[in-house]
């Protein structure tokens, strides 16, 4: 089998597409993948690191207010239309057929092409949306299509016929197998982090969040003041904050002793999870579904611009009660000093993080998010005319 998966720019589209590119070749070794992808984006480096190999394509963004660029758009989705087909046509030569099996896509500015070519082409589609509200190029590819997957349920996005299946997140197995009490002390070993004292991790993703960043650093000499009475008595929060790409910080002023790491981006967020008690972030969908599978307690500052969807990826783990909202406007540097560290250190707040970390692993549990990579594969399998899990490669079983 022949696949072709489109997306990138952000750890949002790259990780699930990766995830479920792994999950096709434990399938099957024998499975040619080629990722779609721009040279800007993520997937530039993420994709040959992980083993796949990336075909470029144009970055065209759709204009969603009328300007000059609304009229470069029509020559510039062309040519990257085309991009797009030569790559479906170089995905099927790996294994001797004239095209790709079938083309998966998972949103963003790449997808929009591949749909496009895909169609031209006669190649099945298959569309998953990863947030609960679809963005603009999986409404256009579900027009296009009848296999389309969802990650939250009510997600409003139906395929032709009004077609559509609840997969969850494809997610690595790093953290979908993660047992965050027995990798504990490997994690804080390897950010150089105390062993014991309560651990807050801060993320933005991989763009980082101004927002966050500002507010912790500012707050950082109180929230990391060493704690007076409970069951963390005499140790001092700790912080692991990934800041994103170019948007390194430095708190000054903290109290001598105060472990304060600052990353611009980790490729273990694995370990990063097992490391920390409590994450400070955003409600991007991979963000939410890998912290609710690995049963990490999440203050979640959904994205004030947008559509709204990342309140909406957040809300069905605050019903469940593994994970809080917080009004980005309202996350300042008093509110560190102040009700978050109260979270992290009182005696309260731990029995509050215990009690969030249990439900964040039964509301796992219920909702197959662990296996969204393995569902997601049956439904590509399916769309390019094989059973799920049958294996088609040459019998030396050999990755291509």
């Amino acid at each position: 089998m022949a696949v072709l998966l489109a997306g990138g720019g952000t750890t949002g589209h790259v990780s699930p597409m990766l995830a479920l590119a792994d999950c096709l070749r434990r399938r099957d070794p024998a499975t040619a993948v080629l990722v779609l992808g721009t040279a800007e984006g993520l997937e530039a480096r993420l994709v040959p690191a992980r083993g796949y190999e990336l075909a470029v394509v144009p970055r065209v963004p759709l204009p969603r207010k009328p300007s000059t660029a609304l009229l470069r758009l029509p020559g510039r989705l062309l040519s990257a239309v085309r991009a797009a087909e030569r790559a479906i046509v170089k995905a099927g030569e790996v294994v001797g057929a004239p095209r790709a099996d079938v083309v998966v896509g998972v949103g963003g500015y790449v997808a929009v092409p591949a749909y496009l070519a895909a169609r031209k082409l006669g190649v099945p589609v298959v569309v998953h949306e990863a947030n609960h509200r679809a963005g603009i190029a999986n409404r256009l590819g579900a027009r296009l299509t009848e296999h389309v997957a969802t990650t939250f349920p009510g997600t409003d996005l139906r395929g032709r016929g009004g077609n559509g299946v609840l997969t969850g997140l494809p997610m690595r197995t790093e953290v979908t197998r993660l047992d965050r009490a027995a990798r504990r002390a490997e994690a804080r070993a390897a950010f150089e982090l105390h062993p014991d004292a309560p651990t807050l991790l801060v993320t933005g993703g991989s763009l980082g969040a101004l927002r966050l960043n500002t507010a912790v650093v500012e707050g950082a000499p109180q929230l990391l003041a060493p704690v007076s009475s409970g069951p963390n008595r005499g140790l001092a929060p700790q912080v692991l904050h990934l800041t994103g790409a170019g948007k390194a910080v430095q708190p000054s002023g903290l109290p001598e002793g105060a472990v304060y790491r600052v990353l611009e981006y980790t490729d273990r967020m694995d370990l990063a999870y097992a490391a920390a008690d409590l994450v400070l972030c955003r409600a991007g969908a991979g963000t939410v579904c890998e912290t609710t599978a690995v049963g990490l307690p999440a203050v979640y500052v959904p994205l004030p611009i947008g559509n709204g969807e990342q309140r909406l990826n957040a809300a069905g783990a605050v019903a469940a009660g593994s994970a809080m909202i917080v009004d980005d406007a309202d996350v300042t540097a008093d509110w560190v000093r102040g009700p978050l560290r109260d979270l992290l250190t009182d005696g309260d707040g731990a029995h509050r993080l215990a009690a969030m970390a249990a439900a964040a692993a039964a509301s796992a549990a219920v909702s197959g998010a662990r296996d969204g990579d393995e569902r997601l594969a049956d439904l590509v399998e399916r769309a390019a005319g094989r059973r799920p899990g049958e294996t088609t490669g040459d019998s030396t079983g050999e990755a291509r």
